[in-house]
């Protein structure tokens, strides 16, 4: 594992450490909320693994966070520009998914932008939302892509725009195509 890859683990590591710790939560808690057992919970804080898109999902939901806060942690202000270079980018190898955070990070602001890419025959299930009732809007770049919100299947091409307040379970799946797509959360 590079020194990049292992850097990034250990931030992640201890910023959801932190997160479940400032909430008073035991790992046993936080893995009866989340569905994500103590033992993998425990090897996340430790670095020793990086969490899967679906497991963040469970996380994020159980501490009622968008998915960003997980990722990031929260600065008091914020940068009007972040350079390409500077943005934060997240990779589950096990889904091969992709996550850059194009916002500015930031608690202030309400509108985030995420460029996402799912690789060819991946499913990745989130079993409830992060903040019930969360605006996105999805555009999907490149590839194809269909994604299931709150039971109801939609079929996205390329330069379709998907807007939805997500309430339940969502479903994102592609097939012979990777999908590449931009979405935006209020």
């Amino acid at each position: 594992m590079d020194n990049t890859i292992t850097t990034q683990h250990q931030a992640l590591a201890g910023h959801l450490r932190k997160l479940r710790t400032d909430r008073g939560l035991r790992l046993q808690d936080l893995a009866n909320h989340s569905g994500v057992s103590r033992a993998t919970l425990s090897r996340i804080e430790n670095g020793e693994v990086s969490p899967t898109a679906e497991t963040l999902g469970r996380l994020a939901s159980a501490l009622a966070l968008p998915l960003s806060q997980l990722l990031a942690p929260m600065e008091p202000g914020f940068p009007p520009l972040i350079r390409r270079a500077e943005q934060n980018v997240w990779v589950d190898h096990t889904h091969g998914f992709s996550r850059r955070t194009l916002s500015p990070p930031s608690g202030q602001l309400q509108l985030e932008m995420i460029e996402c890419i799912i690789e060819p025959h991946q499913r990745i299930a989130y079993t409830s939302p992060a903040v019930p009732n969360h605006e996105h809007h999805l555009a999907l770049l490149s590839g194809a892509l269909s994604l299931t919100v709150d039971g109801i299947k939609y079929d996205l091409s390329v330069g379709d725009c998907l807007r939805y307040r997500l309430q339940g379970a969502s479903l994102f799946e592609t097939g012979q195509q990777p999908a590449h797509y931009i979405i935006s959360m209020i």
